[in-house]
């Protein structure tokens, strides 16, 4: 995806295909990612850009040992 707003887009038209089908799973782990998504887009207003899945766990857990950043 290039932006956040075009993957947002395609969730949520694969969970009314999942829903559609009746994907349990695929339901789950989509309604997951986009609720991620729609929380980082909320906290990071001015980026357009579709963040990997690290970025969006460390948007969720800015203390984690694995979103630390470390200045020189």
């Amino acid at each position: 995806m290039k932006s956040i707003d075009e993957h947002i887009k395609k969730d949520q038209t694969e969970i009314e295909a999942a829903r559609a089908s009746g994907d349990e799973a695929k339901l789950r782990h989509l309604t997951t990612e986009l609720q991620s998504l729609e929380e980082y887009k909320e906290h990071n207003p001015e980026d357009k850009h579709d963040p990997t899945s690290l970025e969006l766990y460390c948007d969720a857990n800015p203390d984690a040992e694995e979103c630390r950043v470390y200045d020189d």
